[in-house]
């Protein structure tokens, strides 16, 4: 049995304030490290054979060398790994772009994505990897971050696991558990996630997907429309059908 395991760094324990997350300082990598393998460990404990982990904050880059879990397997975006895998989750996850009381709620970019839609369904980042495991069966079956996500989750893919670690107090501001209790919750919430494999169905989407993206402003999709992929629609909005989500790339402008 294999698991996945996209991190992000909004949703991580100890993250209570926006500076952090641009900040990364030292004590922020260490709780990226500490919930991540908090899950890694869960998911062996739960019966996993092998686990997947890909730093998904900001592109990569954000582990110190030798502070995962050397249980686990870190791959890059480059890596064709979905067919690998037997369910997904994500440590650290926030809610999608517009979510009220949310901490630092986004979706790709919080700069220029306005709302991002799969057949008229907005969705967030969740949602995105939810659509694309479940486009090759796998089911969605754990996550941690903060109350507003976790309902975001639940919402998409059913029962799942939650780890609870951060309550909003606006976007910009979060109250955090102790430490130790977030990575118990976490290590907790993943042994009992394997359990659901099989009994969760995966997050399916129609295929061919419409994709629409609204900018936050006109000049924003004036770049996004360079790619060649996006048609049009006003101002600030743009879509393309995508036919297959044979790669994550199929879900993005």
């Amino acid at each position: 049995m294999k698991i996945f395991i996209e991190t992000d760094l909004e949703g991580i324990s100890g993250v209570a304030k926006i500076e952090q997350v641009a900040e990364r300082d030292e004590y922020t990598i260490s709780r990226l490290m500490c919930d991540t393998n908090a899950a890694v460990r869960g998911f062996f404990d739960g019966g996993a054979d092998e686990v997947y982990v890909r730093d998904g904050h900001g592109g990569g880059n954000n582990f110190p060398e030798g502070a995962l879990d050397p249980r686990a397997k870190q791959i890059t975006y480059h890596d064709e790994f979905i067919d690998e895998c037997d369910a997904v989750c994500v440590v650290g996850a926030h809610s999608m772009a517009g979510t009220e009381n949310a901490f630092l709620d986004h979706t790709q970019s919080s700069v220029a994505w306005h709302d991002y839609y799969i057949n008229g369904r907005r969705l967030g980042e969740m949602g995105q990897l939810g659509a694309f495991a479940g486009a090759h069966d796998l089911p969605f079956i754990m996550m941690s971050g903060d109350l507003s996500a976790a309902a975001e989750a639940r919402a998409c893919f059913g029962c799942i696991e939650t780890a609870v670690v951060k309550y909003a107090r606006g976007r910009n501001l979060a109250d955090c558990i102790p430490d130790d209790e977030a990575e118990r919750l976490i290590y907790e919430s993943a042994k009992r996630a394997v359990r659901l494999i099989g009994e969760i169905k995966p997050f399916r989407v129609a295929l061919p997907a419409k994709i629409e993206i609204e900018y936050n402003r006109a000049d924003y999709l004036d770049n996004a429309m360079r790619s060649g992929r996006l048609e049009r629609i006003d101002a600030r909005r743009a879509v393309r059908w995508a036919e297959r989500f044979d790669s994550f790339y199929d879900l993005l402008p």
